[in-house]
């Protein structure tokens, strides 16, 4: 309910009294944080969607919690687990802010976001080498997305169709 910016805050000095600032840990926290509600109320929706006749017959047809599990769940739920998994992946790869906070001094530990400030001058910035590494930047996420493609169409539909 509260917003990201109103925590970066007590997130700093949280990671100040840990002793990770300046670290990729004190990175990862925080997006595991706020990435896994997320994802865990999205894939919910999905897990919910299958029926629970389904786990009954494969019960019945004698396979166990763990084969259901992989064998049938999974690969039901895995559409949606592809979905929940690109919108935290460009949440995370486009983050500025945990970055601006929690790494301050140390430039081998920062994030392309942040190294885009290099381009940004006092009196002139130098828009080319902004818009070129924006574009080196957008490539991961574009490959990303191309390879799960086919699984997001599928994942933003829902797990089960009638």
């Amino acid at each position: 309910m509260v917003p990201v910016e109103a925590l970066t805050i007590p997130l700093f000095f949280l990671m100040r009294d840990f002793g990770r600032l300046n670290t990729l840990g004190s990175l990862i926290l925080p997006h595991l944080a706020f990435s896994l509600p997320f994802a865990i109320w999205m894939l919910r929706g999905f897990v919910k969607a299958v029926p629970e006749a389904l786990e009954e017959a494969a019960c019945i047809d004698g396979a166990s919690r763990t084969r259901f599990l992989w064998q049938i769940l999974f690969p039901l739920v895995f559409p949606g687990l592809v979905a929940t998994s690109v919108f935290s992946f460009i949440s995370t790869w486009n983050d500025f802010l945990f970055a601006k906070s929690f790494i301050i001094s140390d430039t081998s530990q920062s994030t392309l976001p942040m190294a885009l400030l290099v381009f940004f001058k006092p009196d002139e910035n130098d828009w080319g080498g902004i818009m070129a590494a924006s574009t080196v930047m957008t490539i991961p996420v574009l490959v990303f997305f191309v390879l799960v493609q086919r699984r997001l169409v599928s994942g933003l539909g829902g797990a089960v169709k009638d």
